[in-house]
């Protein structure tokens, strides 16, 4: 597995891997995250570990071993033998969205790790798929027993009291109380791989506003941008982080497509006074 990012920006490589649903490569553009922040990084370097792993987890599974079994020997591999855990002491550090970072250090936040994860299910043929489970990620395989739900934070398999149990204080922002309370599937829905990398830009995107980092906050917009076009709430973001810089052009053009597409958005009013000072200061 080789990619190659030096022939474009960062950010055309970014536009190039999110251009299509059918060949949305999940690993690469997650790792390509990084490239702003570690300019010099050679990307290929996150291939060529996991290709590493994934030979040697395949030496561990018996030959014509049942889906059950692959992922006993996945889980104790993954999170026993080589110890890939949560971040538990420095969770919101940006390094642990960033790939190349947490193969390296073996930690991260539950969708950096679940990246990974997945990608050695993937190789060994296990019907593995994330999911954006309301403030948590996970993964979930359906194997010949039946459906099984990982936290690839915790490393643990999680029961459906676990799930339900998770779910709910999170049932009432969706409405899905009382005669509309809904079954705990309803959370387990797998995630596209364009969900993924929007999640990973989005808790990148909280970590630099949390900071008052309106550069790197930026950076990300423009990757929001570009991997959800039709999200006009993030056109507005970027709009508006570009206002906070001064380039006043840029946040313009932005704030007036957010109206544009948007007319009746709630808080259009707020938008047009903040366009509107652009447009005379």
């Amino acid at each position: 597995m080789t990619w190659t990012p030096q022939t474009h920006s960062p950010l055309a490589y970014f536009a190039m891997l999110v251009a299509d649903d059918d060949d949305f490569p999940l690993l690469e553009t997650v790792a390509s995250l990084a490239m702003d922040e570690y300019p010099d990084l050679d990307l290929n370097l996150v291939p060529n570990a996991l290709d590493r792993l994934v030979q040697r987890l395949h030496r561990r599974v018996p030959a014509k071993a049942a889906p059950v079994e692959r992922l006993r020997v996945l889980n104790q591999y993954f999170f026993v033998d080589l110890g890939f855990q949560g971040n538990l002491n420095n969770y919101y550090d940006p390094d642990n969205s960033y790939v190349h970072q947490v193969l390296a250090t073996r930690r991260g936040i539950p969708i950096s790790l679940a990246v990974i994860w997945l990608e050695l299910a993937n190789s060994l043929d296990l019907q593995a798929h994330g999911v954006s489970f309301p403030g948590h990620f996970l993964c979930k395989l359906l194997l010949p027993e039946g459906q099984v739900v990982v936290d690839p934070f915790a490393g643990a398999t999680l029961s459906r009291e676990d799930l339900s149990e998770r779910a709910e204080p999170f049932k009432a922002q969706f409405g899905l109380t009382g005669d509309n309370d809904a079954p705990v599937d309803l959370f387990l829905q797998p995630a596209s791989n364009r969900d993924i990398v929007v999640r990973v830009l989005s808790n990148l995107r909280e970590i630099h506003r949390s900071h008052d980092d309106s550069q790197r906050e930026l950076a990300v917009h423009e990757r929001l941008v570009l991997v959800s076009p039709k999200r006009w709430e993030y056109r507005r973001d970027r709009g508006l982080c570009a206002a906070r810089l001064g380039d006043k052009r840029s946040a313009a053009r932005d704030l007036s497509v957010y109206l544009r597409e948007v007319p009746t958005a709630p808080d259009a009013p707020q938008v047009s006074a903040a366009l509107l000072q652009l447009q005379q200061s």
